[in-house]
């Protein structure tokens, strides 16, 4: 079993910065694929960043050139830093885990989520 827990979230004025963290436990995450998802109210949840595990890192195109993902794996870690935010970018933010669980007989895609850190931009 894998818990997430995201942090970081807060307000902050158009045009600032913000760094997500989500922090793993419960085993390790070096080979998921950790990605960042945000839920506005009234809106369906949407992709916003990804690092596979052994792949690149890529981007919803309303997150290209300004929010970057990295992973620190020592940590077990995943952040999300976001810059020039604008008031669009308000949401709830997800960490996401997606690991392959299980004997290689039958393996099983397992996604896991945190309980989301609230992101809000505005003057």
């Amino acid at each position: 079993q894998v818990q997430l827990m995201e942090s970081g979230g807060g307000l902050v004025q158009p045009g600032g910065s913000l760094r997500l963290s989500c922090a793993a436990s419960g085993r390790r995450v070096s080979s998921c694929d950790m990605a960042w998802y945000r839920q506005a109210p009234g809106k369906e949840r949407e992709f916003v960043a990804v690092s596979p595990s052994g792949g690149n890192v890529n981007y919803a195109d309303s997150a290209k050139g300004r929010f970057t993902i990295a992973r620190d794996y020592a940590k077990n870690t995943v952040d999300l830093q976001m810059n020039n935010l604008r008031p669009e970018d308000t949401a709830v933010y997800y960490c996401n885990a997606e690991c392959l669980i299980g004997p290689v007989e039958r393996v099983v895609r397992t996604d896991y989520w945190g309980q989301g850190t609230q992101v809000t931009v505005s003057s």
